[in-house]
């Protein structure tokens, strides 16, 4: 099997979930059709040393970041997200697509982009050296890490540099050199130290909160040649956490901008988990305690403590703990509602807004927040934004298992020589329809489907393959 046939794979994958892997004419011609938005009356802040971190590979930009100082010598984050609505209307070829599918969906050997290429990778991307239209997000952040004097504009950006979060990571933590693209661009090197020394205090302030510090250690299939090379674990690290830090701020401004304007908005919430006693259990096994009553803080203190007592086994703990909390779901809040929130992240006030070239709930966000800026009203009406966040969050759950099934697909390709192996593993799933378990190393889940007795999430025990199905992503263990 090459990449080409786990590429077939996904597009058939993504037809069974009811995900469109393909742009229909009409989407394909608009995207061609389309030129750049005029940019008249729109405030010019292309002065300013804006920069973007994303992955090595990443070609859709949504963000730029910049710290600049008031009058009064304060320091005030921005963060530029991408006016994708500015060339993608309501009701056109290239939305309806995009509202159907909801999201990018990314696969080993194929991605399924949103937008057409022509717009998430150029048009709408906020590339290097090329002027765009954002919407610009400011707030300060005090001394303790509080969000303060927030405010939201229109306005002309050009990013500085396309940066890495490897490379940058690796600046900051003094074991690299200067990214080039850095030093390339005046006041960029600064303006990174500065925004690491800022995210560092919204980071301080969340965790006092009882924001979850999660490291699930999911596994990325290096495709190489044709092959499966590599199952490659990524670990958050500085540079994540930086970007992380600022979007959650930036989130929490627009959830909150949009309430004062009197507007309705699509809120991301994590709702308190209903299997905390088997996170009780779990903390009990390890030899420590969580309280009788779901508690965001108690269990990032837990984690906390985890994560300096076993460093390398705390991506297996992290992704117990996410299987346990439940997934994230998208919910209409109607102006004056009380909200559900974000118990992983520890806030109350959260959308999606910073992503709009890869996620849908970010564009119908942006499309409510330019009202909101303009003086207008909702551009959708409220039965039809409840719609929208049911079909949003199906669509994430389908996304989510196509990429799931393809991981699976990958690494079973990757395993397929070593059956008969015995490998370290922690259960990753108990429930009626069967208990999964995921390897140490390489990270793979697949079922186990013997000596699955009395197992419950977050258990190790020693597992051995015994069957991979590379088509249908299968890989079976049995307790060894």
């Amino acid at each position: 099997m090459t990449s080409r046939d786990l590429a077939a794979l996904a597009r058939d994958a993504m037809l069974e979930r009811g995900l469109e892997p393909d742009f229909p004419p009409a989407a394909i011609a608009q995207a061609e059709r389309l030129h750049a938005p005029a940019t008249d009356g729109v405030p010019d802040r292309r002065h300013l040393p804006w920069s973007s971190i994303d992955n090595d590979d990443s070609r859709d930009l949504d963000q730029l970041t910049v710290v600049e100082r008031t009058d009064d010598g304060a320091e005030r984050v921005l963060v530029a997200i991408a006016d994708v609505d500015a060339l993608v209307r309501m009701g056109t070829p290239v939305d309806d697509h995009a509202q159907l599918n909801t999201s990018s969906v990314y696969t080993p050997a194929r991605i399924f982009p949103m937008l057409p290429e022509r717009l998430s990778t150029d048009m709408t991307s906020l590339n290097p050296d090329s002027d765009r239209i954002a919407i610009v997000i400011a707030f300060s952040v005090d001394a303790d890490g509080t969000v303060d004097k927030s405010a939201v504009e229109r306005a002309l950006v050009r990013n500085r540099a396309k940066l890495a979060y490897n490379s940058v990571a690796a600046w900051l933590d003094g074991v690299g050199s200067m990214p080039k693209e850095m030093a390339n661009a005046t006041g960029v090197a600064d303006q990174i130290r500065i925004q690491d020394e800022i995210a560092q205090r919204l980071r301080t302030r969340r965790h006092e909160a009882g924001a979850l510090d999660l490291e699930s250690g999911e596994a990325r299939a290096v495709v190489a040649d044709g092959r499966v090379a590599e199952l490659r674990r990524d670990s958050k690290n500085r540079a994540h956490a930086l970007i992380e830090d600022f979007m959650i701020a930036a989130n929490g401004v627009t959830a909150r901008y949009l309430e004062e304007k009197g507007l309705p908005s699509i809120r991301r919430v994590v709702r308190t988990p209903k299997r905390w006693d088997r996170l009780q259990a779990l903390a009990q096994e390890l030899g420590d305690r969580l309280p009788p009553e779901p508690d965001p803080k108690a269990l990032a203190e837990f984690l906390s403590r985890r994560q300096r007592a076993d460093p390398l086994r705390f991506p297996d703990l992290s992704l117990s703990v996410v299987k346990l909390l439940g997934r994230g779901e998208y919910v209409l809040l109607r102006p004056g509602e009380e909200a559900i929130g974000h118990f992983g992240l520890a806030v109350t006030d959260y959308v999606h807004s910073t992503a709009p070239n890869r996620r849908y709930p970010d564009l119908i966000t942006q499309r409510l927040l330019k009202a909101a800026i303009a003086g207008k009203g909702s551009p959708y009406a409220d039965d039809e934004l409840d719609a929208l966040a049911g079909h949003c969050t199906k669509q994430e759950d389908a996304a989510d298992k196509v990429e799931r099934q393809m991981r699976k697909s990958a690494a079973a390709f990757f395993l397929s020589s070593r059956i008969g192996e015995r490998f370290e593993a922690i259960v990753t799933g108990a429930s009626s329809k069967g208990t999964w378990v995921r390897t140490v190393d390489p990270p793979v889940e697949g079922k186990l489907v013997r000596g699955d007795e009395g197992l419950d999430v977050g258990q190790r025990l020693r597992v051995r393959l015994i069957r991979t199905d590379v088509e249908h992503g299968f890989i079976d263990f049995e307790r060894s």
